[in-house]
């Protein structure tokens, strides 16, 4: 199995790499999230991988970091979630991030995944928030908290009728202070009219 590949980056696309290790190059699939931390073209990047082996393809998975890549291992126990599918999930947003969304049960931070409908959803939720929350006892219960109000934000701007990447988008930039639902929702409201 190989569980770590090191070498210099030939080429970055959207949804790949490529890097060179002992003159082969192997293409690693990857999130966004992992693409930001690739370095440019002819540079050296280690990325922690995953194989898998089907019958008709051998594919190759890279992650940034190992907590990356134990998330996308649980994300594709669950039935209905493939490999593509599970990197579409690491896509929308950090570890802490998703680790969160888990805990607080948010299904429709999954839902906005393509391939992912209410049914998975919740399925990724049930099946996975006892995994995630009994392997970082300390961390899910504040962050699911602290993020609470902005999910309930996020949904209010959804119900004002933006899209779930624009609510997303609009609650970026709001600063840590603002920590009520109604102040995230009028901070989002007038960085929309900017």
């Amino acid at each position: 199995m190989i569980a770590l590949v090191q070498g210099e980056v030939a080429i970055r696309r959207q949804d790949h790499v490529i890097v060179v290790c002992s003159g082969v190059g192997y293409r690693l699939a990857v999130s966004s999230q992992t693409l930001l931390d690739i370095p440019t073209d002819g540079m050296t990047v280690v990325l922690h991988a995953h194989l898998v082996v089907r019958d008709d393809a051998l594919s190759l998975y890279g992650f940034s970091t190992e907590e990356e890549r134990d998330l996308f291992l649980k994300l594709v126990e669950v039935q209905g979630v493939g490999p593509k599918v599970a990197l579409g999930i690491l896509s929308g947003g950090s570890v802490a991030e998703l680790t969160s969304a888990l805990a607080s049960g948010d299904a429709a931070r999954f839902q906005a995944v393509p391939g992912i409908g209410k049914r998975i959803a919740e399925r990724i939720i049930v099946e996975l928030r006892d995994k995630v929350g009994s392997s970082q006892p300390g961390q899910l219960g504040g962050a699911g908290q602290s993020q609470e109000p902005r999910i309930l934000a996020r949904d209010g701007l959804v119900g004002l009728g933006y899209t779930l990447p624009e609510a997303e988008s609009l609650l970026q930039g709001a600063p840590a202070q603002i920590t009520t639902t109604e102040d995230l929702i009028a901070h989002a409201l007038k960085a929309a009219r900017r």
